[in-house]
């Protein structure tokens, strides 16, 4: 029998997994879920998982196949190779749910050619992404196969997936770049958009510089046809380069708020818009400055002022202009056209798009910059909200080559596994092996075909090292979401966290003798950075979060102090080391929640393709930890924003956020909703982004809202980025 041969109407394990959401004598059937695992096992893998006689054996097939990297294995002699899989073995690892099991073995493993038969095991592909990673280290490679087996550290899709393949597609994840205003600049942009989203990953594109539609160009009015003609240029090459068929290439584009075009900009996502202007499969986004906040809250009316004019005025790209702090002196000078819109106005837009659509994701700039350690000026981000880093403007001539090539972004993403990671017996170590994995993929990519990506990934190393399963660790401590206590925990967690991954790029500096570019400019060597950790105690204050880190390596002031001069002795090797992406699929492989969110359902459903749906039981899931575990449609939403409020500082650039809210809200979630409808409003999503600005939230993801008919609209799960 193969896979191909299999009758999905014989097999088991989709009935029994079917009868989880089949109440019994009052009780969620918990045990139908390993019965389904332990089906799936033994009628699905067990009988279609190719068997060999040694491990040399299974490398000298795959090679011949090509299907393994014939020159990774080279790095190692084969008795370490022997020696790791025995170490594995030992750990006597088994998938927690049947989803985790169905998830890798579905999307994970690779397979004859034929789709035949698998070809790995989850421990095979743990055994080559460590031996990827560590580059013939073997220390290393040892080090991360003890994380990755234990479920602590989860590499991105696109790492966890091509690690080691013969037959590879990039290891990143997605990309950020800016146009500037010119036809060179934006023919550039449309083709790196197309060659990025050919490799595999999202790509975030921030248009502000370009010139609103009318505008002059070269003396003749009305002649620019402003954003919405690229914003189409785009969708349809993210439609075109769509990963050799594998799936859509996919972007989000980027606009300033105090752009002209704002108002066609979001028109762009309703369902009524023309076709000629609609964008049906493009993200939108924009980036808002501190100003913004401060009319709406006067009730006052908005310049929206043309990026050609500021420009000209203050020499430098309307991307790079302090709007907030130039926002007077741009209103008064009459040689800047702009304008004028009731803030309110724009604000209940934003409301209104966002219950229909889900859009727009929201960058809160100068939060950004004002936590961004790195010298320069964070500007937009990427298709998932979470990568905030600094970028620099290039120029193209007329054979569209750089006269200056700028710094763009790229984003190698790994996340841990919250509820494993406090399990460790070494924090640091497995900090550290974590980090060193992430710099590997950014030092492994290639990205020439966009030069002023490769130039920044090049200059700066800079990686995302993020964390899932932060609600299953709540529910599984009996910690109520948004509590005291969790609050605590997630404070703890990051700085400690944040601490170890510091001490791990240093190392890293120390070991190549290299720093990141312009880290003699960045607030790590001045110590400014430092400044509020060596002036409080960021340590545990409740009893609870006090065991739960009684026997980690929580860092004090003192170990702050010496850090710190240590850091400022010896560098760093990554500009940025954490960020927080949504998590998707891999979540269910380590049998986790998705990032730092609450879960959505007790039991979830998921449609799987042609197979129909299927259950999963929240991890960790009892009559003990049933009252923890709250759908995030029935939290209030400000709980969502403390936790990620509380992990912020910690994290030098974002964490995807998201909302969730039901089109009727339950009684009592909301305070300002007493005596008022028990609908949502454009007023609720509004208090909310308000709200996260006064937290000091970064970027906020989309909108889910749970409506009247029990869907799920404003869904906009990012295969890129969600690790």
């Amino acid at each position: 029998m193969s896979l191909l041969d299999l009758d999905l109407t014989q097999v088991t394990y989709f009935d029994l997994n079917n009868e989880i959401n089949i109440p019994k004598d009052n009780q969620i059937q918990l045990n139908k879920d390993q019965e389904a695992l332990a089906a799936f096992m033994k009628e699905n893998v067990e009988p279609n998982l190719k068997r060999f006689d040694s491990v040399k054996a299974h490398y000298d097939w795959l090679i011949e196949n090509d299907f393994l990297d014939k020159d990774l294995v080279k790095k190692y002699d084969m008795a370490f190779i022997n020696k790791m899989y025995a170490f594995l073995e030992e750990q006597d690892f088994h998938f927690s749910s049947f989803m985790a099991a169905f998830k890798f073995y579905n999307q994970y493993a690779q397979k004859t050619n034929d789709k035949a038969y698998y070809v790995e095991s989850y421990l095979d592909r743990v055994a080559l992404n460590a031996l990827f990673y560590a580059n013939g280290d073997e220390d290393l490679a040892m080090a991360l196969a003890n994380e990755m087996i234990h479920q602590r550290y989860q590499p991105a899709t696109p790492s966890f997936l091509n690690a080691g393949r013969a037959r590879r597609g990039e290891l990143v994840s997605c990309f950020v770049l800016q146009t500037s205003d010119d036809m060179n600049s934006i023919g550039r942009t449309i083709n790196s958009a197309l060659q990025l989203s050919k490799m595999g990953g999202g790509v975030g594109i921030n248009l502000s510089n370009l010139r609103e539609a009318g505008a002059p160009v070269m003396g003749i009015a009305n002649s620019a046809g402003g954003i919405v003609p690229v914003m189409k240029l785009l969708e349809d090459s993210f439609t075109f380069s769509s990963q050799v068929g594998a799936r859509q290439g996919a972007g989000v584009v980027y606009l300033n708020i105090f752009h002209p075009d704002l108002m066609t900009f979001l028109a762009t996502k309703k369902e009524n818009a023309d076709e000629k202007v609609r964008v049906k499969t493009l993200s939108l986004g924009l980036i808002v400055p501190d100003k913004y906040y401060d009319l709406i809250e006067k009730g006052q009316e908005m310049a929206l002022f043309s990026p050609v004019d500021v420009e000209r005025e203050y020499g430098m790209p309307f991307n790079y202009v302090d709007i907030t702090a130039e926002y007077d002196n741009m209103l008064k000078n009459d040689k800047i056209t702009k304008k004028m819109i009731p803030a309110r106005t724009v604000e209940e837009e934003i409301s209104k798009l966002q219950q229909e659509s889900g859009y727009p994701y929201i960058i809160n700039i100068d939060t950004v910059n004002r936590a961004n350690p790195v010298a320069g000026k964070v500007i937009s981000s990427n298709l998932c909200s979470e990568i905030l880093q600094v970028q620099t403007p290039s120029t193209i001539d007329d054979e569209q080559e750089y006269t200056t090539l700028g710094e763009d972004i790229s984003c190698n993403l790994g996340s841990i596994n919250i509820v494993n990671m406090m399990k460790t017996d070494d924090f640091a170590g497995s900090v550290d092996a974590m980090i060193r994995a992430l710099s590997f993929v950014s030092e492994q990519s290639d990205l020439n075909v966009v030069p002023s990506v490769q130039n920044g990934n090049q200059q700066n190393h800079a990686v995302g090292l993020g964390a899932m399963g932060l609600a299953a660790f709540f529910a599984q401590n009996k910690m109520m979401y948004g509590d005291e206590e969790s609050l605590d925990f997630t404070k703890v967690f990051f700085m400690t966290l944040n601490f170890y991954s510091l001490k791990a790029s240093m190392n890293i500096a120390l070991d190549r003798q290299e720093s990141f570019k312009d880290f003699d400019k960045s607030a790590y060597a001045d110590g400014t950075y430092f400044e509020k950790y060596v002036g409080q105690d960021w340590g545990p204050k409740t009893d609870k979060v006090k065991a739960l880190f009684a026997n980690l390596p929580v860092p004090t002031k003192e170990d702050w102090v010496e850090l710190r001069d240590q850091v400022q002795k010896n560098g760093l090797y990554n500009a940025y080391r954490h960020a927080v992406a949504p998590t998707g699929s891999i979540s269910y492989v380590n049998n986790t929640t998705a990032s730092l969110l609450p879960i959505v359902n007790k039991i979830e459903e998921r449609q799987e393709g042609m197979i129909g749906k299927v259950y999963y039981p929240a991890p960790g899931l009892s009559n003990e930890t049933l009252p923890y575990y709250v759908s995030a449609y029935d939290t209030n939403m400000k709980k969502v924003i403390d936790i990620y409020a509380a992990a912020q500082p910690h994290v030098d650039q974002g964490m995807s956020l998201t909302f969730f809210m039901r089109s009727t809200i339950p009684e009592g979630l909301y305070d300002w909703k007493n005596g008022r409808t028990e609908k949502m409003t454009t007023r609720d999503l509004s208090k909310l982004r308000n709200y996260a600005y006064k937290q000091g939230i970064k970027s906020l993801y989309y909108v889910r809202t749970y409506t009247d008919d029990n869907q799920e609209a404003g869904i906009n799960e990012c295969e890129s980025c969600s690790i």
